[in-house]
């Protein structure tokens, strides 16, 4: 680059690009759903921790999914509502790489989550005489301690990549927050390395995991019909059921940004899917556990009660 070459320190998210109006309606509107989600995965995860009958593999995991979707939505949620009410949208340097590195880490991290969610499954209905021995809780905290690991892990090498690159303008982040993909379309430089690791990455924290899913769920659902309980049946259809309305919808919506060819008309597209997913899917997934599991839905009855006798 040339000596008098001028580099960029700030960056400017473009957002929605809607009428002042509209900006203050959604303001409201996706405030009251970020605090509604906050305090359903607050209320997930408080139940987990009081309650001693859900001191199980399965909601050990689901405590660790309610703490991603509490810090996914934080890391991004705010500083798009402070846009939506704030002509000025500006975003300095370090802290739009610092929420670049925070959205891939507990993006990355869900991603593999889920799958020991899906794995704990498999073991608790196809090797259920076997199951304490399998998911001990030291084999717990490993897969726990591996996921979050591998989706910082992963982050990290793409912020260095990232932050090899010379950024001299423009400056306008055609996105609601900064987006890894947004973000380096305003490189001065070749992103080929970046691009084929981000395509690497979307293949070990999505392809791999959804293919270890799909394969798991063959078993859960060939052992289901084999069944001759229709109670334990319904219980297990509930259960396994929850988890893959979450996986659809987290696995959808990251596969439809980061694994379908670019093109300029997507990018508004991309907007909302990204919206769903910080906003709305950390909302969902409290909502489908809850609704969907009885067993939750009676902890949170009896701490209820336990308040009234107080």
């Amino acid at each position: 680059m040339g000596a008098n070459q001028t580099w960029v320190t700030d960056f400017i998210l473009v957002g929605l690009q809607l009428s002042a109006g509209i900006e203050m309606f959604l303001f409201w509107i996706f405030s009251l759903l970020y605090i509604f989600s906050l305090l359903a995965n607050g209320i997930i995860l408080a139940l987990i921790c009081l309650d001693p009958r859900l001191h199980t593999p399965m909601y050990f995991f689901l405590s660790h999914l309610a703490i991603l979707d509490i810090s996914y939505a934080s890391n991004n949620v705010p500083k798009m509502l402070s846009n939506l009410i704030n002509q000025k949208r500006t975003i300095s340097f370090v802290p739009c790489i610092t929420q670049t590195f925070l959205y891939l880490a507990f993006a990355a991290s869900e991603c593999l989550i889920l799958a020991a969610m899906s794995y704990d499954r498999f073991v608790a209905i196809c090797h259920p005489l076997h199951y304490t021995v399998i998911m001990s809780w030291k084999v717990c905290v490993a897969l726990a301690v591996t996921c979050w690991s591998c989706g910082f892990s992963l982050s990290v090498a793409h912020t260095i990549l990232l932050l090899r690159l010379p950024f001299c303008g423009p400056q306008e982040i055609n996105h609601l927050f900064c987006e890894i993909l947004a973000v380096l379309k305003l490189a001065c430089a070749d992103t080929l390395i970046n691009q084929i690791v981000i395509l690497a990455a979307c293949v070990f924290v999505l392809v791999g995991p959804l293919c270890s899913m799909l394969v798991s769920y063959t078993h859960i659902l060939w052992t289901i019909l084999k069944m001759q309980s229709k109670e334990g049946r319904r219980k297990a259809f509930s259960t396994c059921s929850s988890h893959l309305c979450v996986v659809g919808l987290f696995f959808g919506i990251a596969m439809l940004v980061y694994m379908v060819p670019d093109s300029d008309q997507r990018e508004e597209q991309e907007k909302i899917l990204s919206l769903f997913h910080s906003l709305f899917n950390p909302m969902l997934n409290p909502l489908i556990y809850s609704l969907r599991n009885t067993q939750v839905k009676e902890a949170f009855h009896r701490a209820l009660q336990k308040k009234r006798s107080v």
